[in-house]
């Protein structure tokens, strides 16, 4: 009978130290060659159960994490169109992030599960005495000590579709819309990289609270929380009526139209929707 199995003499795919050199080598190319991104983890405020997305988030935090992007001639995606909202910019990129770096900026212990194989210095896998992590085979719980630091709550396990990734090169802010964690392919038997795939990111009345001007300053140019008109004291708190409401500063839009019904159809319209004064667009007031 012929034995088919590998040549037991070579082992390419489950030695532990050729996979952390490949790695290290995988960090130290992107730290060369890439750009420091600012990540910004998505907290779900409200959940849709029934479309199973998120009705309002959050962003109050960011961490330095150094990327690599993957398009070498420009954005990818359908570019700068007119279209019937008027001018629409879709531009789309790829950003290759190493897994151990994205777990080193991480704020909490986790748990994950790992493969190993009982390796001798001379690679003889049947000896007990000293033990490789190396992706295969049995599992067990590892405990990661991450990195701790202040000004960033990093929780997932790997990379998250709806985080934000803000580009300070060019003052953009992208959103992760897919994560590819089988690139590159099982180099050596480990995966050492993730790839994110990253559109432009269209706000949408999302809280920005990350101490950070340039990105927390899309909230105060774009947001239609019509609160940031509130009146304030001396102290800098809310200064509220004897119900326990907002005093806005009111503002009002003139029109010299004679053939306007404004009236008639703010009154028709409460029939249908109730346009309070607390938030009638983005609903803020329920964070």
């Amino acid at each position: 009978m012929v034995n088919m199995a590998t040549n037991k003499y070579f082992n390419n795919f489950n030695y532990a130290r050729e996979q952390d050199l490949l790695e290290d080598l995988a960090i130290e190319s992107i730290k060369i060659y890439g750009h420091t991104f600012k990540y910004i983890p998505r907290t779900i405020v409200e959940k849709d159960d029934l479309f199973g997305e998120s009705v309002l988030s959050k962003f109050d935090s960011a961490a330095d994490l150094e990327m690599y992007v993957k398009n070498t001639e420009g954005f990818d995606g359908d570019g700068d169109f007119l279209s019937k909202f008027g001018l629409e910019i879709r531009d789309s990129m790829t950003l290759t992030v190493a897994r151990k770096r994205y777990d080193q900026i991480r704020t909490e212990k986790v748990s994950t599960e790992v493969g190993f194989n009982i390796i001798m210095e001379d690679g003889d896998n049947n000896a007990p005495s000293r033990r490789y992590l190396t992706g295969n085979h049995e599992t067990e719980s590892l405990e990661l000590e991450a990195a701790t630091a202040d000004g960033y709550d990093i929780t997932n396990n790997r990379p998250t579709e709806g985080d934000l990734i803000y580009m300070p090169l060019m003052d953009k802010l992208f959103e992760i819309k897919f994560v590819e964690h089988e690139d590159l392919f099982y180099q050596t038997g480990r995966l050492q990289t993730y790839d994110l795939r990253c559109e432009m990111f269209e706000y949408s009345s999302e809280k920005l609270d990350t101490g950070i001007t340039e990105i927390d300053s899309v909230e105060d140019e774009l947001s239609a929380d019509i609160l940031f008109n509130e009146f304030l004291l001396e102290d800098g708190t809310v200064w509220k009526s004897e119900d326990g409401g907002s005093i806005m500063q009111e503002y009002t839009i003139e029109t010299n139209d004679k053939q306007a019904v404004n009236t008639f159809y703010d009154r028709e319209a409460d029939s249908v929707i109730d346009f309070s004064e607390n938030n009638p667009f983005s609903e803020v007031d329920r964070y």
